[in-house]
């Protein structure tokens, strides 16, 4: 036989029988795809003008014989609940989403023992009977109504099926294992009604009994005939999978032992060149496929891509590889189902599902939304720009709205617009409304893309396949009374989403192929690319989902994942068979369940090396740095410079500015050279810089009444009295819409309450005790220029207080912290590296704060110290200088004098242009 591909020499028999009329001639194919390629075939061989074959699938086929429609699996699963509540009492009758649970499962049973034309009865009766011994010993006493019902499941498990499979053939609608038990029932028929016509199967591997059956008969009626593509190399070895089903045919078809088998090719032994490739991620794999097919176009500039093909053992690397494809490839057919999880259009509506049921399970009168699902909704990037999203979301976040009504959220959008309104509109409504509401938002959606744009097209093939699944659901909805809420519809939802796959339209005869395993069927390319070869992905390793269990069917003859795992091995090597250049790409990470084992594929490859086969294996990793992240430096041009100057002078530089430096330079630039802040987002908890807000803000307006005032314990009373609705007053205008009276943030107004009151009832005690107390200012702004002749030019120090005060005929300036401080964190042994250590940044705060205020203490003596409300015990910390076992806590001009000469060095040191602002790694 030439060196030609599989379809090429079935045109060539075809022809080559004179016998035969070409267009009198039905030819079976394993799926509808390769229909284009073989009549592709037929027109370049075909001298003149003709009929062509019917072409058709074997399913089509079948279903031809059958004469039953197929319906698929959420229509079948809606007549199956039908008929489960006919034959159950209505007391045991259980909703249809728990039904759906156990039922598609079973669904799948019945196939399989439709299409292995197994006796139904002797299945049921054989698995009952496995559940009895399982449980027998269990005395009488023990069994549990939970046991009863288990076992009566089993029991009802022939009622089922007789009752479902009657009502669906009166119907003459069915599953596929249905029509192929129907189609050997009606097969006499059939031949007797088929004249003048010759079957041809051609490029079949694994056939179920059913199949085996029709089309052996259709052979010994001498109506049919079969080619199989089998390479001797997996004909001969009895231990290859790829030849499991065809060397079973070969050896008890008893059409086999007068006629010839036909075709044994000996293409695999053939001269190839198969490089193995293993990277990291699925990103490699695209990059290192890109790199390939690049290099297949600058080699052949002239030469067309339809002779390759790019394979993908995984679906989800669609995406990705078409956006790492090289600009150089002109055209590309896919042929393969994307899945509809992935979809962008689908991830819109799952979300409002999510949004809407979230907000029906919180309480269907109030419908409220939660921020976050009102966020996810409005960031999707298919409706974004439409409703005004960038403005709704900074009002959410800049009143931090955690819960919202429904009016208040459609009290957002400024002007009307009819997509938003439908976006947040209330699903207190029957599912079909629901759906309307859906695949109205779809075609407005629609609306508003620009065909034009290759990116809106991507999204009008994603949108459509949702439009078709929204309608099919709506049609459901019509025909069937089960679905009776919103979480039953999104459970529907979801199964016919795992179903539903994205279709690309395409020029299959031009262009690079790219396709899924099972598209690859009857197909041959000269270079074949192959990715995610990796166990559990290519093949895909054990899944079990039936109640059959595996000796069971191993002794019914039924499938198991070893049969499955033949199925990918032939097709494999059937994509190997007649290429010259293969490259096997697999993923060598192993985190997690996905990739990092290579699959057994590539081992047995290379374990069964062909003689003529040139096979290398090369591990391409990305080249990492041996330093993952170096700190950043930035120098300083002359716009920092002046910008320096400009804060220096003007702004003034604050005590947390100074601090900010000594933590982290780069911080510093960020912060007050750029003016970059963190952008504002919803506050779900209390964070710790709020409450401390909080508690400044409530201590402040409680005191206001008494500045320059003395204190008296009559003042502290009215303030305790006061201070449970101030607190609660601070919370609501820092917090905004923020949830105050529920979990964390319960908490955390609780704790600010308890802090104001411990603080206002040490006060009191204080005073109590004899303490005069004055308080000169709250929260008040102070500044102060440093002139010294070691500074380029006078340096503007400038921050708040939060509070100034005059206590026993002493100045004393205090710093409110939230956060825990210590004594030792306050006192200062030694001036050298003041400025070095950002442990200090406290003692730097104190003493900017009393050299700016300076001059106004008009020669009183003079403190500055915390209060930390989380060390209330440990009162008034003020700092000092710490000289052997004494600790001196006055702050005098000499001490300033000291604070003065360390801080010049700090603000030379940010001021000199030789030194780079540089990243502190901690």
């Amino acid at each position: 036989m030439k060196n030609n591909t599989f379809l090429e020499n079935l045109v060539d028999k075809l022809l080559s029988d004179e016998t035969e009329n070409i267009s009198e001639t039905t030819i079976i194919l394993p799926n509808k795809r390769a229909k284009i390629f073989l009549l592709e075939a037929l027109k370049k061989k075909l001298p003149n003008f003709t009929f062509a074959s019917e072409i058709t699938s074997i399913e089509d086929f079948i279903q031809e014989i059958a004469n039953i429609r197929s319906i698929d699996s959420i229509e079948l699963l809606f007549e199956f609940y039908t008929v489960y509540l006919s034959v159950t009492v209505k007391e045991k009758q259980q909703t249809f989403e728990q039904f759906s649970n156990w039922a598609k499962t079973l669904l799948q049973d019945f196939n399989e023992i439709d299409r292995y034309l197994l006796d139904p009865k002797h299945v049921f009766s054989y698995l009952q009977d496995i559940e009895v011994i399982k449980r027998w010993g269990i005395d009488v006493e023990d069994k549990t109504k939970l046991i009863d019902n288990y076992l009566e499941f089993w029991k009802l498990l022939p009622l089922y099926y007789e009752s479902f499979y009657t009502y669906l053939k009166n119907k003459e609608i069915g599953y596929q294992g249905l029509i192929y038990r129907e189609a050997v029932s009606n097969l006499e028929k059939f031949i007797s009604n088929f004249k003048n016509k010759k079957i041809v199967f051609a490029g079949f591997n694994a056939l179920n009994q059913a199949e085996e059956k029709i089309v052996q008969q259709l052979i010994v009626k001498d109506i049919a005939s079969i080619y199989w593509d089998i390479d001797a190399v997996f004909l001969n070895d009895i231990s290859h999978d790829a030849g499991l089903f065809v060397r079973r045919f070969k050896n008890t078809w008893s059409h086999y032992k007068t006629n010839p088998f036909e075709w044994i090719t000996t293409n695999f032994s053939d001269e190839k060149n198969i490089q193995i490739i293993g990277t990291a991620k699925a990103i490699g794999q695209a990059k290192i496929v890109s790199g390939i097919i690049d290099k297949q176009i600058l080699d052949n500039p002239n030469a067309l891509l339809d002779k390759v093909a790019l394979v993908l053992g995984d679906e989800n690397m669609l995406i990705p590889m078409l956006h790492s494809l090289p600009a150089s490839v002109g055209s590309l057919n896919i042929t393969m189902g994307y899945s509809s999880k992935n979809n962008p259009i689908q991830l819109l509506v799952a979300k409002l599902f999510k949004m809407h049921n979230n907000a029906l399970n919180r309480s269907e009168s109030n419908y409220v939304f939660y921020y976050k699902d009102v966020l996810d909704v409005l960031s999707n990037p298919i409706i974004e720009s439409y409703v005004n999203a960038s403005k709704v979301i900074y009002t959410i976040k800049k009143n931090n709205y955690t819960f919202i009504t429904h009016q208040k959220v459609i009290s957002f959008q400024e002007n009307p617009n009819r997509l938003f309104e439908l976006l947040f509109q209330k699903w207190n409504q029957k599912p079909i409304e629901i759906l309307e509401l859906i695949s109205e938002i779809l075609l407005i959606v629609k609306s508003n893309l620009d065909s034009s744009l290759e990116e809106d097209k991507v999204v009008k093939t994603f949108l459509y396949s949702i439009y078709k699944v929204i309608n099919k659901l709506i049609t459901y909805c019509s025909k069937n009374e089960y679905i009776e809420n919103i979480d039953t519809l999104y459970a529907i939802y979801k199964q016919v989403i795992d179903l539903a796959e994205v279709s690309f339209e395409g020029e299959p005869l031009s262009g690079l192929q790219i396709m899924g395993v099972l598209e690859s069927r009857v197909l041959d390319f000269e270079t074949v690319i192959i990715t995610s070869l990796n166990e559990g992905k290519f093949p895909a390793g054990k899944t079990v989902n039936s109640f059959i269990p595996y000796d069971v069917k191993r002794e019914l003859g039924l499938p198991t994942y070893k049969e499955k795992d033949a199925i990918y091995t032939y097709h494999f090597y059937h994509l190997l068979q007649r290429a010259k250049n293969i490259y096997l790409l697999y993923n060598t990470e192993s985190d997690g369940l996905d990739g990092g084992e290579k699959s057994r594929f590539i081992t047995q490859l290379e374990v069964e090396k062909q003689p003529k086969h040139n096979l290398t294996h090369e591990i391409i990793q990305p080249i990492v740095p041996n330093i993952a992240s170096k700190p950043i430096v930035i120098p300083k041009s002359e716009s920092v410079m002046m910008r320096l100057k400009e804060i220096a002078t003007g702004k003034g530089f604050s005590p947390s500015a100074l601090t900010t430096y000594i933590r982290n330079p780069i911080q510093f630039y960020f912060q007050r050279i750029l003016s970059i802040r963190e952008s504002e987002e919803v506050e779900e908890n209390i964070a710790l810089n709020t409450l401390g807000t909080i508690i400044h803000e409530t201590l402040e307006a409680l005191y206001k009444p008494v500045i320059n005032k003395f204190l008296t314990t009559d003042d502290l009373d009215k303030m305790l009295v006061l201070a449970n609705e101030e607190v609660l007053k601070q919370f609501k205008e820092i917090y905004k819409e923020g949830e105050v009276k529920k979990g964390k943030n319960l908490l955390a107004f609780e704790v600010a309450k308890r802090n104001v009151f411990n603080f206002l009832i040490e006060e009191k005690k204080q005073i109590a005790n004899g303490d005069v107390v004055k308080v000169l200012a709250l929260e008040t702004p102070l500044e102060k220029v440093l002139e010294d002749e070691r500074l380029p030019f006078p340096i503007k120090i400038a921050g708040n207080v939060d509070r100034i005060e005059i206590r026993n005929n002493k100045i004393r300036i205090i710093d409110y912290k939230t956060g825990k401080v210590e004594k030792n964190s306050v006192q200062l042994k030694d001036w050298n590296g003041l400025t070095l250590d950002i442990k200090k940044d406290k003692i730097i705060q104190l003493l900017c704060y009393a050299f700016m205020y300076e001059e106004q203490a008009n020669g009183l003596e003079m403190e500055a110290g915390i209060i930390s409300f989380k060390n209330m015990k440990g009162g008034f910390l003020p700092f000092g200088i710490k000289q052997d076992k004494e600790v001196f806590t006055t702050i005098t001009p000499e001490i300033l004098e000291h604070f003065k000469k360390e801080i010049v060095v700090l603000i030379n040191e940010i001021l000199n242009i030789e030194i780079p602002f540089e990243e502190k790694i901690i």
